[in-house]
């Protein structure tokens, strides 16, 4: 079988390259030139553990192939996924620019029967857009050439992305034709020989799918933040919270861990996606709406916290531990370091950061305007105060007489709750951290 998967992405190099790694000829589509070049010599435009060794695993056996021309390698593909980009608009909304352009390509080039599948998060009702683009395009030829559509979201988490495509807790495929159905049945049955399940639907529950799950982690998230805020104020202990109320099978313990809010490409998208498409359809999604409020306002948590210990925070120094939103990642999409960042630059301090991985994207995004250590030590050099932002394994169990030692000040402000009170506070550290007294 050979498939296209136009997009190299996150979402699309991980797609590609796994199944590639099942034996499916692979050809990934970008029309960012230097990017393609970098793949083809073997550099990854995006960090996931695992990815590289993969790619070039796949690329010497000859099953990935990349390209910047979707029109080349068309008409020689069974498959086509879609997995290029859907920004939010200012009003929230998915823009489907990209997701289009695909489907004008299509339209203007195919030749024959083709199974187009969309990977992109895309709203309720994109489906029918895409196939009235391409049979627009296909009317301009004059051609009646038989196409399907369908919907197969992706739900993998940055940092294990590789593990959750190989061995998923479900596959979603949304299709509307036995056709469709048999390809995606023939394409996944690696993944359905070990028992892993393979759900089929219509094409509009796989889009809901998609943006429900995120919205339903994004409240967990929420949920406890705003849980750990009042443990706080009421003297209670949110990590023995957190214990009781997961131990409640019908709720768990996944996705709740009290932080400073949630970042990256996927859930601040699909919320405001998801909120603007009620919308659209006279529903208000009242949880899902504050869902979002209570992420914004927590990404100001560490700052409200640093300006109530301190005051004036003009000429202060201070160390940050982590940049990514998450571990395992370079991606800093909608990562709280950037809006903590922010505040602190305007208040008058000077920053010091470091990340395993994300100090190229970060530097990317807001230049020389904070300083990029060497390492975490290098960061808390002369510090006031140091500020856990990303729990690195790195940042575990650093060695606090040295990192005493370096600092200027004596304030630790944990914001993911991974050190414990007594050991810093017996090394003369003022500690302070999240939900907890």
């Amino acid at each position: 079988m050979k498939i296209a998967i136009v997009g190299t992405g996150y979402v699309g190099l991980v797609t590609g390259v796994c199944f590639a790694e099942t034996g499916v000829d692979v050809t990934c589509v970008d029309t960012d030139a230097k990017k393609i070049e970098g793949l083809r010599n073997g550099v990854m435009p995006i960090y996931e553990k695992g990815l590289e060794e993969m790619v070039l695993r796949n690329m010497k056996a000859g099953r990935i192939h990349f390209t910047t021309s979707l029109e080349s390698c068309l008409n020689d593909m069974d498959i086509v996924f879609s997995a290029v980009g859907t920004p939010p608009d200012e009003d929230g909304s998915a823009d489907l620019k990209y997701v289009l352009d695909v489907a004008r390509t299509i339209g203007r080039c195919m030749e024959k029967y083709l199974l187009i599948v969309t990977k992109s998060t895309v709203p309720v009702g994109t489906s029918p857009k895409i196939k009235t683009t391409i049979r627009e395009e296909l009317d301009k030829r004059g051609l009646d050439l038989d196409f399907d559509v369908a919907s197969n979201p992706e739900f993998l988490k940055e940092g294990n992305a590789i593990d959750d495509f190989m061995s998923p807790d479900r596959v979603i495929v949304g299709v509307e034709s036995d056709r469709a159905r048999n390809l995606m049945q023939k394409l996944y049955k690696p993944f359905m020989l070990n028992k892993f399940r393979v759900i089929f639907m219509d094409i509009p529950s796989a889009e809901m799918t998609k943006y429900a799950a995120n919205a339903m982690l994004a409240t967990r998230i929420s949920f406890i933040n705003e849980m750990a805020n009042l443990c706080e104020r009421v003297g209670a202990d949110i990590e023995m919270v957190r214990q009781g109320i997961g131990a409640d099978t019908r709720i768990g313990t996944k996705f709740l861990y009290p932080g400073i809010g949630y970042g990256g490409s996927c859930f601040p998208k699909d919320v405001k996606a998801i909120v603007r498409t009620a919308n659209e359809h006279g529903i208000e999604m009242k949880v899902v709406k504050a869902v979002e409020d209570v992420n914004e306002a927590q990404k100001r948590l560490l700052f409200n916290k640093l300006q109530n210990h301190f005051g004036d925070l003009a000429g202060k120094t201070i160390a940050l531990w982590g940049l990514a939103f998450k571990p395992e990642t370079d991606d800093m999409r909608e990562a709280p370091s950037l809006v903590l960042i922010d505040l602190l630059l305007k208040a008058g301090c000077a920053v010091r950061a470091f990340d395993p991985q994300s100090m190229n994207e970060t530097r990317r995004r807001i230049g020389a305007a904070i300083y990029y250590a060497n390492d975490m030590y290098d960061a808390a050099d002369g510090a006031d105060a140091l500020l856990l932002v990303t729990e690195w394994k790195q940042f575990r169990l650093p060695t606090w007489g040295k990192v005493k030692q370096l600092m200027r000040g004596n304030a630790i402000f944990d914001g993911r709750n991974i050190y414990e009170r007594e050991e810093l506070e017996s090394l003369g550290f003022n500690y302070t951290c999240i939900g907890r007294q």
